[in-house]
């Protein structure tokens, strides 16, 4: 009698076993579906699902020591206009100057480079920000900055007090990053003319300013 109970409640645990593991074998293939629906291609848009995935997956990625971590720094305007011109330097080819990521590139990375403003990054605390930047999301265009230096720290945090900032960013702002952000060669010389142009200097022969 005992061992055909137990028997039937083995045979009922194997059976309840079977039923979860088919029903993970069943998320995980749609899952997939929908994040393979267009191939490896990057042209479509990330779905609703794939980006509430993301974000739960990225807040849970990040450990609870580097979440709750506070700025060592003060954001003063010379934080933050420290971190305004690593920003314009180095993110904003992604995230554009005023973090909206309207970018070439922004636009076309998959998951799209996000808005900053927006609550999305806003809601993440200054540990998380700064975990992200020095450390960098894997499959996404998002790199590590850190090198584990004192000074490569406090660049990031001045980072985070100058994405805090850019809800509030000002226009007058903006158009300083633009002075700042990275040149082709073209761009420098075109703008190396113009200032040889507005200082009385004749441009050498076969240049012209622009």
């Amino acid at each position: 009698m005992g061992r055909a109970r137990g028997g039937k409640q083995r045979e009922g645990l194997l059976k309840a076993i079977a039923i979860v593991l088919f029903a993970l074998v069943v998320l995980l293939l749609g899952a997939a579906v929908l994040l393979f629906r267009g191939g490896i291609s990057a042209k479509l848009e990330p779905t609703r699902f794939e980006e509430a995935v993301a974000r739960r997956l990225l807040r849970a990625g990040i450990p609870r020591a580097a979440r709750d971590l506070r700025s060592p720094i003060a954001p003063t305007k010379e934080a933050v206009a420290g971190g305004q011109a690593h920003f314009a330097d180095h993110c904003a080819l992604c995230h554009a100057n005023d973090g909206s990521g309207r970018t070439e590139m922004g636009r076309n990375l998959y998951p799209r480079a996000p808005d900053l403003r927006l609550l999305q990054t806003q809601d993440l605390t200054d540990g998380e920000l700064f975990y992200i930047i020095e450390n960098g999301i894997r499959l996404t265009g998002m790199p590590g900055f850190g090198d584990g230096s004192e000074e490569s720290k406090m660049e990031s945090w001045r980072l985070v007090a100058f994405v805090r900032h850019l809800p509030r960013l000002a226009p007058g702002e903006k158009l300083e990053m633009e002075r700042l952000n990275p040149k082709s060669p073209e761009e420098w010389r075109e703008m190396q003319e113009n200032e040889e142009f507005l200082q009385g200097k004749a441009p050498a022969e076969g240049r012209t300013p622009r």
